[in-house]
Parts: structure tokens; C-alpha cells; sequence
């Protein structure tokens, strides 16, 4: 018997991971329902302007968070999806510029539920990498300024944050553990954006905070 040669292994490998990527039992189909549940770190990207009209030189920046995070996918074509995303974070602000010796001046709650549409790629593939493109509106609330801002500005301080509406965008890959099961990576851009109000014995301080995070997840996913 003649031993195969290179270019029939070649081919026969080719066979294999064909057939090993494209599994019936693990295509997307139009009417599925897509439930993940993550790992996130949310990781702000800028920081504030000047806080006017008498802190110009100084600014505020919002930390990094982790958290869990859920998200819902249906499927609306074997192709298409809709996404809807949920996570609360709590975000420690630190001073910065002339303020930065105060170490952190405030913290925060944000609840920033995103609406998706997404590409996927490759639905009859165990890996199926997708891109999406949507609209956030996040919710501030449990604002609070710490003791080292109250004693720079001479007495108890109220912190307030807006909400925000913004655009994010998205990619990321389900594996295919099974029919049901997957693993997901995902990495999203949140534009997001919070005019803040800092008030102290009557007087107001305002200024704009960019946080426009980055969002890093990995978790596992369930088909329905």
C-alpha cells in the first residue's frame, strides 16, 4: 500500500476541521433565544473637563469596575441579532490635576442598559465571531462625595450626576461547547457621558465627565 501523500493529508485535515466548524447541532437558526452571563472589567477611557467656575485646573476621573453582567440575544434572522445588556457598576472617582492630592473625591452607581444589533458571521460554525452597533442610556444614582472633598471645599457636599444617552459598539465570539452551551468573548465602546453638579454650602461647581469605558467580558452562554 502507497503511503498518502502530503497533499491528500493536506486535504484531509482541510475535511476535518470543515467538518468539525460547521456542526449542524450547533448553528444559530432564526428564532433563537441566546441568554450569557459575564464576567466584565469596565475600564473608563477619559476624565473630566475643568470644574467651573473656580476649579478650572482641576478633574475628576472615574475607575475602573468589575462585574457580572447578563445579557439577552434573539436571534431575528440566522444572521441578525438583537441584544439587550445588563449591569449595574460602581465607579470610585478619583481627583485629578489640582485636585489630585485628595486621592478619591466621590463615588458612583451607573446602570447602563445597552440595545444592540448584531452581525453574526459564521451562524453554522462552532466559532461564530459577530459585531454589533447600538445605543446605551445610563442611569447615575448613589452619588456620593467623600470626606477629603468636603474638607477641601469647606463643609458637606452633595454630588449629581445626569444621565446619559450614547452610542456603543461591540465584538466579540461564541464557541460551541454543544448543541446548547457556548463560551463568549466580547469587548464593547460605551459613549458615555455625565454632566456633574457638586454643591457645597449654596455654592454650585459643574463640570462634564467622559468616561466612555471599554467593557472586557468572558463567559458562557445557553441556547434556547
Amino acid at each position: 500500500m502507497n503511503a498518502p501523500s502530503t497533499r491528500q493529508i493536506g486535504f484531509a485535515a482541510m475535511f476535518a476541521i470543515l467538518t468539525i466548524g460547521t456542526t449542524p447541532a450547533l448553528a444559530l437558526e432564526q428564532g433563537d433565544w441566546l441568554v450569557r452571563l459575564r464576567g466584565i472589567g469596565v475600564f473608563p477611557t477619559d476624565d473630566s473637563g475643568g470644574i467651573a467656575p473656580d476649579l478650572l485646573n482641576a478633574k475628576v476621573e472615574a475607575q475602573p469596575a468589575y462585574v457580572p453582567e447578563l445579557d439577552f440575544t434573539y436571534m431575528a434572522t440566522d444572521n441578525i441579532g438583537l441584544e439587550l445588556i445588563l449591569a449595574t457598576t460602581h465607579h470610585d472617582v478619583d481627583g485629578e490635576g489640582a485636585i489630585a492630592g485628595l486621592g478619591q473625591v466621590a463615588d458612583t452607581w451607573l446602570l447602563p442598559p445597552t440595545l444592540l444589533v448584531q452581525w453574526h458571521f459564521l451562524p453554522d460554525s462552532r466559532f461564530r465571531p459577530y459585531v454589533g452597533a447600538g445605543i446605551n442610556y445610563t442611569i447615575t444614582y448613589g452619588e456620593d462625595a467623600t470626606g477629603s472633598l468636603e474638607a477641601a471645599l469647606g463643609g458637606p457636599t452633595k454630588v449629581k450626576l445626569d444621565n446619559s444617552f450614547g452610542w456603543a459598539l461591540q465584538a466579540g465570539m461564541d464557541v460551541g461547547i454543544d448543541e446548547n452551551w457556548f463560551v463568549n468573548v466580547d469587548v464593547k465602546y460605551i459613549d458615555l457621558d455625565v454632566d456633574a453638579e457638586i454643591t457645597t454650602a449654596g455654592t454650585k461647581r459643574t463640570t462634564e465627565v467622559e468616561i466612555n469605558p471599554v467593557i472586557v467580558g468572558l463567559g458562557i452562554g445557553y441556547r434556547f
